[in-house]
This record gives structure tokens, sequence and C-alpha cells, in this order.
């Protein structure tokens, strides 16, 4: 089984993940040009940020601290910063494309997480959540690929 602070560390990691990709839809939303398009980025939002509350939930019950951690935030952030910046100026398939690499990264944590020893309830509450994320993926490329039989 994983030593207490381990199991914090996999929390707080996911939940930046979580934090992030909350970030990285809204970004979407605001510079996708097809408005039918907006409202889906916004739910897939809005799911991450439950996903981060209730990760948080488990990390405080734990005794852990749902802050920003130096050695997360930097990383995951940097990667939004970068699927942003290469948002502007970018047609539609092209935001959605970024919006898809950053599940992406969202799916390689939790892969990580689940490679490690959880205790069951944080375990069940992680594979959870990555069949949710996995379903999201999905949707974006739904999403990516209704979008291009409406351009065609």
């Amino acid at each position: 089984m994983m030593m207490r602070e381990d199991v914090l560390a996999t929390l707080n990691e996911l939940i930046e993940a979580c934090r992030d990709g909350e970030a990285g839809f809204k970004s979407c939303a605001e510079d996708i040009h097809d408005g039918q398009l907006k409202q889906p980025f916004l739910s897939l939002a809005h799911g991450c940020n439950d996903a981060a509350q209730e990760l948080s939930v488990l990390l405080v019950s734990r005794g852990g601290n749902p802050e920003r951690s130096q050695r997360t935030a930097g990383g995951l952030h940097r990667r939004w910063i970068d699927i942003k910046s290469s948002l502007m100026g970018k047609d539609d398939d092209a935001i959605m494309k970024e919006c898809e690499r950053g599940e992406d990264l969202a799916l390689k944590s939790y892969r990580r997480a689940l490679e490690q020893d959880l205790p069951l309830d944080v375990r069940a509450v992680v594979e959870r959540q990555y069949q949710g994320v996995i379903q999201q993926h999905e949707l974006m490329k739904n999403l990516r690929d209704r979008a291009h039989l409406s351009m065609n």
C-alpha cells in the first residue's frame, strides 16, 4: 500500500489535471467560432471542476491540502498555456485538436495514478473518473468529426 504522502501527492496531481482541463475547455469555448460547440466545451469544463472537487474531498479527508503544488502546477499549467497560445488565430478544427491533446494529458495523469497501489476508496474514485475522461476524449473526437462533416 502507498504511503500517505504518496497518496496525497497523487490526488493533488489529479486535482491539478482537472483544474487545467477546466481552464483548457473554457479557453476552447471562448475561442471556438462555431456557437453550437461552445456549450459542450463549457459542460466539459464543469465536469472537470466537479472531478477536482470530488478529489479535493478525498484529499482533505486524508489530511491533505488541495492547493497547487509547485511540482504539478508548473508542468500542467504550462501545457495548457501552450494549448491556449496555439489556439489563437486557429480555426475550429485546430482548436478541437488542441483540446483533444489536452485530454490526452489528462488520460496520462489518470493512467499514472492507476498504476499505483492506491487505497481502495481512492482507487474507486480514480477509476470512475478515468472512465469519464475516456468518455470526454471520445466526445472530443465526435465533436471534431461532426464539425468536419458540417464543413464539407
